[in-house]
């Protein structure tokens, strides 16, 4: 299998409908081939679900979501900062699901099957916190290795590296044992005492891709990751 729909229900966020769509794909020049899986609105574009601030049922509090407009010439949310940009991978997606190119995948079996012997991104877009957590156990559980992030505070820190959003943030995981990924204004913002510059960056020389680095994970016993703002 290359691709399917794992999840089809409630954001386990705020109730709203959402689905959860893995797709094996080598497009990501920085991920490399990875399974992907996109966390969207199954009821509305993701753009659609920017603008209005309904992608709060797959982001979460993220403070990089920006702010709801009802400006017409906007196709998105103001000050919108995430890295994803919604007008390719999550649209291209997303079209792709309305036209029910994806078939159910949403047994354990089938999950099983998605990752087996794949390294797995848990949530390419959106949070993995919006969706139960027996999907992403079921999807991991024959997988190589995963690369995984939540914004929802201690949110499955052995599978998620948990996002900051600024140092004081990192600091309250570190005490908790958690690994961080947290995004600074430059280079001088490290700590290295207890993050590595992420070696995908543009300002690591883009050494290798992520799924030969692979640090990404929770339950790694390695310091902490941090990414200069883009």
């Amino acid at each position: 299998m290359n691709n399917g729909i794992i999840y089809k229900g409630p954001s386990l966020l705020d109730g709203a409908p959402i689905v959860v769509i893995a797709t094996y794909s080598d497009r990501n020049t920085k991920t490399g081939r990875v399974l992907q899986t996109y966390i969207m609105r199954s009821d509305m574009p993701p753009l659609e679900a920017s603008k209005t601030g309904a992608d709060f049922s797959i982001c979460g509090d993220c403070k990089f979501r920006g702010k709801p407009t009802t400006d017409p010439n906007r196709k998105q949310a103001e000050e919108r900062e995430c890295y994803v940009n919604l007008g390719q991978g999550p649209t291209i997606v997303f079209k792709s699901y309305q036209r029910g190119v994806y078939p159910i995948a949403d047994t354990q079996v089938d999950r099983w099957a998605l990752g087996h012997n794949r390294i797995v991104r848990v949530g390419t877009y959106g949070d993995p916190s919006a969706a139960p957590e027996h999907v992403w156990e079921d999807l991991l559980s024959g997988c190589t290795d995963w690369l995984a992030y939540s914004h929802q505070f201690n949110w499955r820190p052995d599978i998620a590296m948990q996002s900051a959003d600024n140092y004081a943030q990192a600091w309250a995981h570190w005490r908790l044992g958690n690994r961080t990924f947290r995004v600074v204004a430059d280079i001088s913002r490290l700590d290295t005492a207890h993050e590595v510059l992420c070696p995908a960056s543009k300002e690591a020389g883009r050494r290798v891709q992520c799924n030969s680095c692979k640090l990404c994970a929770g339950y790694k016993q390695a310091k902490s990751v941090a990414i200069v703002q883009h």
